[in-house]
């Protein structure tokens, strides 16, 4: 699949797409015999994961540092596996912060609906 098809695909900008590869974050993108990128399946899963981390506020240092540990093997997995739980704490502790604001928001705007009820 070409860049273009798998930045529409993906919603990532070609620029993006360039980037993650220059960086190490999509393992080793094939390329044909004029140059051109071929992206796998393979390729289309990293970026969907990344997408998913970097929503979740995951750095691109740390997906740096995980896609490393991941070309390494399987004795990294406890290193992997430990950014992942740092990630889901951080990302916890943000939802608790948001339901509060959500709490709050819900709580002004109820008292904005009854005073133009009155």
């Amino acid at each position: 699949m070409k860049i273009k098809e798998v930045s529409e695909r993906m919603s990532v900008s070609q620029d993006t797409l360039r980037y993650y590869e220059k960086i190490h974050l999509i393992p080793s993108v094939k390329r044909n015999a004029s140059g051109i990128r071929e992206y796998t399946t393979e390729d289309l899963q990293w970026i969907a994961f990344i997408k998913c981390m970097r929503a979740a506020g995951l750095s691109i240092d740390a997906l740096c540092e995980y896609v490393r540990l991941y070309q390494e093997g399987d004795a990294t997995t406890k290193q992997r596996m430990q950014i992942l739980y740092d990630q889901r704490e951080v990302l916890q502790k943000r939802m608790e912060a948001m339901h509060t604001t959500l709490k709050k928001l819900n709580e002004k705007i109820r008292h904005y609906e009854q005073e133009t009820c009155l």
